[in-house]
């Protein structure tokens, strides 16, 4: 097909959708409407799904050379500080790789890549319902990749509150040499990941069960003495990381449900959070995001029509999202346990299988990390 796609939102399925669309010869616009392209504040996990996306779009090595290589994901008892389960991804995953980036990086990368590939990035540019009406009569697809609160989103399906799940969460960056790997430290009832960025810092995302909730969205400020006496039981290293919190960002999580029609005719179609919003326990919203990039530009590559591409596309992505969602689900169930005998018992499920079988304990979400949608199609030299 040859087409014209106007792409709302510059965030990491923007871009990424943007790169993928033009590489292979469309016609790519993206509306962003802040004033520049840029993201604060944030770390995230690339896993090797998401990071075979980045080969594909020729963006691979750059996000390499700004990343860490994670080495292990350790589960630890926060009240103890007793390793739970060591997952050695480096010994038992030799061939992957899961990477540690900040945000910002990312989105610095994913625009790089878009610009090169031909997409024109237009900043300042909030796009209503009606000049995305106008967009599409005039023979363009629309692509809603504008997040959680997604106009596109609306327009397709209608309006819905979403459910608060009980959660709330904090995320903040503190200076601090950390090892390259994850670390879950659990307790009853709220969780702390940890994990290294580039240049010497921790990014540290830390999730309380509470009957109480801060509005959705990440960048609401938040007091980190809350946040200090919200997991004053946890013990060293990881409260002492927490003393040394001066900002933090706080914010409810709340569950969306996954779109049940992610287009509408072969006008607008939906990628990343505006079709599927995640939670974070299992960090795989920046990777679904690049992978719905791929997925859609290849279906309309291969379709007659945009109206079959878009269906092609769901249905490819549709009930491996749904997966995920259920699977961080039961994550966060499994890092919250409250009750003792429970808990100690569930730990040393967990412990157990670790020794016995690490293989098989790093091997459990090969149906995730393993999963490679590029098929090691790349379509454009190193960015």
């Amino acid at each position: 097909m040859s087409y014209r796609a106007e792409i709302i939102g510059g965030g990491v399925a923007g871009l990424a959708t943007a790169t993928a669309m033009a590489l292979r010869g469309a016609d790519v616009r993206v509306h962003e409407q802040a004033a520049r392209i840029t993201e604060v504040g944030a770390g995230l996990q690339i896993s090797p799904n998401g990071l075979a996306v980045l080969d594909g779009l020729g963006a691979g090595d750059a996000l390499r050379s700004q990343s860490v290589q994670a080495r292990a994901v350790r589960l630890i008892d926060g009240v103890t500080g007793r390793v739970v389960l060591t997952l050695d991804l480096a010994g038992h995953r030799p061939d992957q790789e899961w990477r540690f980036v900040h945000r910002a990086t990312l989105i610095d990368i994913l625009h790089a890549a878009a610009e090169a590939a031909g997409a024109t990035i237009d900043t300042g540019a909030r796009i209503d319902a009606a000049e995305a009406g106008l967009f599409a009569d005039k023979g363009a697809l629309v692509v809603g990749a504008d997040g959680i609160r997604s106009m596109l989103r609306g327009l397709i399906l209608g309006t819905k509150a979403p459910d608060f799940t009980g959660q709330i969460a904090w995320r903040a960056i503190i200076d601090d040499e950390a090892p390259p790997e994850v670390q879950v430290w659990m307790g009853p009832g709220r969780h702390i990941v940890s994990y290294p960025l580039p240049g010497g810092r921790r990014n540290i995302v830390a999730v309380l069960e509470s009957a109480t909730w801060a509005e959705e969205g990440w960048r609401h400020p938040g007091d980190p003495e809350k946040l200090r006496k919200a997991f004053g039981s946890f013990v060293q290293p990881a409260s002492q990381w927490l003393e040394t919190v001066a900002h933090a960002n706080v914010w409810g999580l709340f569950a969306h449900p996954v779109a049940r029609s992610w287009s509408e005719g072969g006008k607008a179609v939906l990628v990343g959070d505006a079709a599927h919003p995640m939670l974070p326990f299992l960090a795989q919203g920046a990777n679904m995001a690049l992978e719905d990039a791929w997925v859609l530009a290849d279906c309309l590559d291969k379709d007659v029509d945009a109206e079959t591409a878009f269906q092609t596309y769901q249905n490819l992505r549709a009930p491996r999202v749904k997966r995920v969602v259920s699977a961080s689900a039961a994550n966060a169930r499994n890092y919250h346990l409250s009750n003792p005998l429970v808990r100690r018992v569930g730990h040393a499920v967990l412990g157990f299988g670790g020794r016995i079988a690490p293989s098989a304990a790093v091997g459990r979400f090969d149906w995730l990390y393993a999963h490679d949608v590029t098929g090691k199609t790349r379509l454009a030299p190193n960015v």
